[in-house]
């Protein structure tokens, strides 16, 4: 019984190693695999047959070898798992519906309408609908769904805290709603972590262990990876930078909601650069953007409006970078990344009178708006492998320690 048991373990194991492999290569053949996982060719002939059996994989052709020979080619069959992809931001909702290749296959993308949570939710299942709709499949279908969203989800009580822009989220149980949209298996991670994740995945972090991605938008957050991997911290709320203290004596420190919203948040966010900028003189000034164009054209309070901002972000920046120094900082959200051209090079030049070391590289965001969602996209990627690995695996097997 015991020699039964290890050896259907073994297979699944080989099973997850090949799969993985034909994911990450596009197409391979079986000598190929064999090269990669270090499997023998009977082997993973047996992975193949199970996992094309399971509808996990699919044969493509054919690729000419040596002497004549050729080796039949193999991929991830795209239509045998979906993943659903949502940012929750403040002001839009970002969805995006993917095959298990990560092809998306549908998307879509309104003005928020979270302030009752009930509204929100109704929004979310709507959009999911019409995605899966567009996509030919139903909603029922979607293995997994992520859900990005600012604050920290406590998985203890299935609320959301820091969040003051989700009202109703902060309720016990709160979270568990998300779920019902697809019925699926869910994750909710904070958005400027999924950001962080989507820049190590798909853009300028992809091959740096150690940065981190600062959004800038209607609220601030931060995105920590240390040694490639996301750092969440003890509560999962790594990254608040939007909390932390600010020096006395800017009057934006006294507005109503300052202390719900973060200190540095109320001073260094978009809202905040409108704020500063009518309280500095600005003309026309609606949006942040109004500031940044400007300054651009030279506007002289528009100028000092973006001087403040880089002081408040230096300063930001030097306590991080003396905590975690790290190789990059990223700028990215609604305003960091339209700002970056008026930013890094002050940034820069600030920082290095505030760090003992040389400061770190800051870069602007090559992902912008889709930041968030690229990053959801990843991490469901992963998780949705494993879902359809564990449903192939025969009894008993589900959950075992993925490749």
């Amino acid at each position: 019984m015991q020699t039964a048991s290890t050896t259907t373990v073994l297979r699944v194991m080989n099973e997850r190693a090949v799969f993985a492999e034909v994911f990450r290569l596009g197409q391979a053949s079986r000598p190929e695999l064999a090269s990669v996982t270090g499997l023998s060719k009977p082997t993973v002939a047996v992975a193949l047959a199970n996992l094309e059996d399971a509808g996990l994989l699919r044969q493509v052709g054919r690729r000419a070898g040596p002497a004549g020979r050729s080796a039949l080619l193999y991929e991830v069959r795209p239509e045998a798992g979906h993943v659903l992809a949502v940012d929750i931001g403040r002001e839009f909702v970002r969805t995006a519906l993917t095959d298990l290749v990560g092809e998306v296959v549908a998307r879509r993308e309104e003005p928020s309408r979270g302030s009752r949570d009930e509204d929100l939710v109704a929004q979310l299942t709507r959009l999911a609908d019409d995605l899966a709709d567009a996509a030919g499949i139903s909603r029922g279908d979607i293995t997994l769904a992520v859900f990005g969203t600012p604050g920290v989800h406590d998985e203890a009580d299935g609320s959301l805290h820091l969040a003051p822009n989700l009202p109703g989220w902060e309720r016990r149980n709160s979270v568990a709603r998300l779920g019902g949209i697809t019925g699926a298996t869910y994750l909710v991670e904070n958005d400027a972590s999924l950001a962080a994740i989507g820049e190590a995945s798909y853009g300028l972090g992809r091959g740096v262990p150690h940065f981190v991605y600062v959004l800038i938008g209607t609220g601030t957050g931060m995105g920590v990876v240390i040694d490639g991997k996301l750092y969440r911290g003890f509560r999962g709320a790594a990254g608040e930078i939007g909390y932390l203290p600010i020096g006395d004596g800017d009057p934006l420190l006294d507005e109503p909601g300052t202390h719900r919203r973060g200190m540095f948040e109320s001073v260094a966010s978009a809202p905040a650069v409108v704020s500063s900028g009518q309280r500095l003189g600005v003309l026309d000034i609606v949006t942040a953007k109004n500031v940044l164009d400007a300054a651009r054209a030279g506007d002289e309070a528009a100028v000092r409006t973006l001087d403040r901002e880089v002081d408040y972000l230096s300063r930001a920046l030097a306590g991080v970078t003396a905590v975690l120094d790290p190789e990059l900082v990223v700028l990215g959200g609604g305003f960091g990344a339209h700002a970056g051209d008026l930013l890094t090079g002050p940034l820069l030049e600030r920082l290095g009178r505030l760090v003992a070391l040389d400061p770190p590289r800051i870069e602007v965001s090559t992902l912008g708006a889709e930041a968030v969602l690229l990053g959801a996209v990843a991490v469901g990627l992963t998780a949705a492998h494993d879902l359809v690995l564990d449903r192939a695996a025969p009894a008993g097997i589900a959950g075992l320690s993925k490749s």
